[in-house]
Parts: structure tokens; sequence; C-alpha cells
């Protein structure tokens, strides 16, 4: 009889044990799910907006010219850096560099550097990956003392 109890208790506290790590893998899978759809959602507001612009028959360039930023460093060179280093060739908007962490496999038309090396001076950091905007900046203003802003800035602010 002691021997059942003692089977079963361990049965049920196994069971319990398992439930609990079952629901927090649920619990960080969801977690990562959200988080994926929160940094979604952000890329295609920005890209709405950048669209809804271009058929206005408006650019970004406005943005720096208006602002007076003649140079450029974008960080992050994803689909939305792209589009930016797109959108401003062939103005009169300078794109010097590009930041990505990702920087040795990345092939653009412009040089790449890491966040971690020297940086060079420039009017003004764009950074492209919106959702991650805040640790970015954290991470580019201990090493600079220009501009840092979000291609939502950008876009929202013409």
């Amino acid at each position: 009889m002691k021997k059942g109890v003692t089977t079963l208790l361990a049965a049920l506290t196994g069971g319990i044990v398992g439930a609990g790590t079952a629901t927090n893998l649920w619990k960080r899978k969801c977690n990562v799910a959200d988080d994926w759809g929160r940094k979604m959602l952000e890329f295609y507001n920005t890209l709405n907006q950048w669209l809804k612009l271009r058929q206005e028959g408006r650019s970004l360039v406005e943005y720096f010219e208006k602002n007076e930023y003649k140079t450029v460093a974008i960080y992050g060179m994803k689909e939305l850096g792209e589009r930016l280093y797109d959108e401003l060739s062939g103005s009169n908007i300078e794109v010097l560099y590009a930041i990505d962490k990702r920087a040795d496999r990345i092939y653009a038309n412009v040089d790449i550097v890491t966040p971690e090396e020297e940086l060079l001076e420039v009017d003004v950091i764009v950074v492209t990956a919106i959702h991650y905007f805040d640790d970015i900046e954290e991470v580019l203003a201990s090493k600079v003392d220009y501009p840092i802003i979000s291609i939502e800035d950008v876009v929202y602010g013409m």
C-alpha cells in the first residue's frame, strides 16, 4: 500500500511539473509570436505610410532637405534600409555608409560597418530596424553625438 501511494504521489508530482513546464514553453512561444506580430505591424504601417507619400508624388528626400541633413548613415540593411538607400540615391542627400550587425554577410552599393566599428560622422543616422529602435539608439548614442532617428520619424514627419 505504501509503495502504491508513493508511486501515485510521484506520478502526480511529475504530471504537475510537466504541465507547468509545458505551460511555460507555451507562454514563451506566445510571447515570441506576439513580439513578431508587433514587429510586422510596425513594418507594415511604416511601409503603408511611405507608399501613401509616394502615391502623392512625394519623396523622403524632402524630410532630409527640410531638416538640413546632407549626409546620412543607414542602420539596418534589410528591406527598409535597402528601400531608403534606393530612395536617397541620385538625390543631393548622400548615404555615406550603412551599419548592420551582419555587415560581413550583406552586399550593397554602400560601405557597411558593424555597430562596434568606428562610425564616421554624418548629419544623421536613420534606424530602419524600427522594432528595435530604443535598444539601437542606446548603443549608438554612447558612440556618437549627432541625431539618431527612426525611419518612422522620417515617414510620419513629412
